[in-house]
């Protein structure tokens, strides 16, 4: 009777071959992710043309230069790696956003290819001289991307600066400042206050931390901790930029103590209008009487003054 091969030595030989199975499917099958298939495009770039798409040579911003009234020109590259077209809308952004113009807002890249498309920035005529910023938005295939634009407008630099709305209010001095020219700004300011009996606040000029762009309006606060109780006080507030740029205001205010002592501040202000009102008229009085004497005639040797001589016949009529 023939003998049968045990099922032990089977298993192994089964296992092996189920192992080399699934090992060279995952050889031959690619990952999933490595097919794009058909759907959204994804992993593309918009950045400035010139150098390769993501080689080191690639310009990191467009930088244009040019002087107000004249149109500037530039590419933008756009790479699409995916198996299917992509669609991508293009607009401008920032404060130099308006000044863009593009041929089409839409632009359809085919797959596996950069495209480069044109664009022009013009430059308004009443630009102001300077550095300006802004941005070409890129929106495609659930995606976003942002191209940063550096624009130089030359001409004619002008520094002036202005400080305006002064008011002083217990403990803060409020004021606002307002860049007139056309180059940005970084003001220094100085505080002075001056009371009834003198110098109260003389802070000299310090550096504000702030850059004021052309046209901007800044509203600020400067605090005066030690404000008098009782006191009339003028602020005068004295500003400077770099080109010469100055200007100053005042305002003023008075101090007058809260509630509980109105009435001993009133009665001293009250005492105080008294004290100078009494003086005032003191030095007028000796004015005049001054004034009369060195104007009034000396009597003569052979005349006497009236009193005596009224003196005199009265004596006379009595003997």
């Amino acid at each position: 009777m023939p003998q049968s091969t045990p099922y032990v030595h089977r298993r192994p030989f089964a296992l092996a071959v189920l192992f080399g199975a699934l090992l060279l499917s995952l050889l031959v099958v690619p990952p999933a992710a490595a097919d794009d298939g058909p759907g959204t495009p994804a992993g593309w770039t918009a950045r400035p043309a010139g150098g390769g798409s993501a080689g080191e040579d690639a310009r990191p911003y467009v930088y244009l230069e040019g002087t107000p009234g004249t149109v500037l020109q530039d590419r933008l590259s756009v790479t699409n790696p995916a198996r299917t077209p992509l669609t991508v809308r293009l607009r401008g952004d920032g404060p130099a956003g308006p000044w863009f113009r593009f041929a089409a807002d839409t632009v359809t890249v085919p797959a596996r290819t950069r495209a480069d498309v044109p664009f022009a920035l013009a430059v308004p005529r009443d630009a102001v001289p300077g550095g300006h910023a802004g941005e070409i938005l890129t929106v495609g295939g659930g995606e976003e991307g942002r191209v940063p634009v550096r624009v130089r407008v030359g001409g004619p630099s002008l520094a002036a600066l202005t400080v305006e709305d002064v008011e002083v209010s217990g403990r803060t001095i409020r004021y606002a400042l307002v860049n007139r020219g056309n180059a940005p700004l970084r003001p220094r300011l100085s505080v002075r206050a001056e009371g009834a009996f003198g110098t109260l606040l003389d802070r000299q000029a310090r550096p504000l931390p702030l850059e004021l762009a052309p046209g901007r309006r800044v509203e600020l606060t400067e605090p005066w901790p030690d404000a008098p109780a009782l006191d009339s006080v003028t602020v005068r507030l004295r500003v400077t930029a770099e080109g010469g740029a100055r200007d100053e205001a005042a305002a003023s205010a008075a101090y007058v103590p809260p509630a509980p002592v109105t009435g001993a501040g009133l009665l001293a202000l009250a005492f105080l209008a008294v004290l100078g009102a009494r003086a005032y008229r003191r030095g007028r009085w000796r004015t005049g009487t001054s004034a009369a004497a060195a104007t009034a005639p000396a009597p003569g040797p052979d005349k006497q003054p009236a009193e005596e001589e009224r003196h005199l016949e009265t004596a006379g009529a009595e003997s």
